[in-house]
């Protein structure tokens, strides 16, 4: 199987994203360490905090293979672009609604920022079906010089 440029540019795109997840992890590490006085959380605030680190980390390598196996698709337009794009976005939308959705100061609930995970979530979903529809239609009808 090929890799086509346009999955080399995302994927090197993605990549160059994962040192500010790394950075995010350190600050908040140091932060529920307590290395940070000025930064005081609430047990919810902790909790949505971690999900948006760990959903950042788990959701853009994810998106890394979607890359690599949306090239053993036949989608184009609309579809390929749900996959190739969406997912990676889908991250971004997700870790970034647990982090504002809590980070007003001695937060308890989240607020309406927490719009943000649902959206993404269906994104994922909907990229993610795409994308293994895509395959099973490969599968299905393989190329012939295969």
């Amino acid at each position: 199987m090929q890799i086509s440029s346009l999955t080399r540019l995302m994927c090197g795109l993605t990549l160059i994203t994962i040192p500010s997840i790394q950075f995010g992890g350190y600050f908040l590490l140091s932060v529920l360490g307590g290395r940070v006085p000025e930064m005081e959380l609430t047990s919810f605030q902790q909790a949505m905090f971690r999900a948006g680190h760990a959903h950042a980390g788990v959701l853009i390598l994810f998106s890394l293979v979607t890359q690599v196996l949306i090239d053993a698709t036949y989608l184009k337009g609309i579809p390929h672009w749900l996959v190739r794009a969406g997912i990676p976005f889908s991250a971004l939308l997700i870790s970034s609604g647990f982090f504002l959705s809590a980070i007003q100061t001695g937060a308890t609930e989240p607020d309406e920022w927490v719009i943000l995970i649902y959206i993404g979530a269906i994104l994922l979903a909907l990229g993610l079906i795409t994308l293994g529809i895509g395959l099973i239609q490969a599968w299905r009808n393989p190329p012939e010089n295969v």
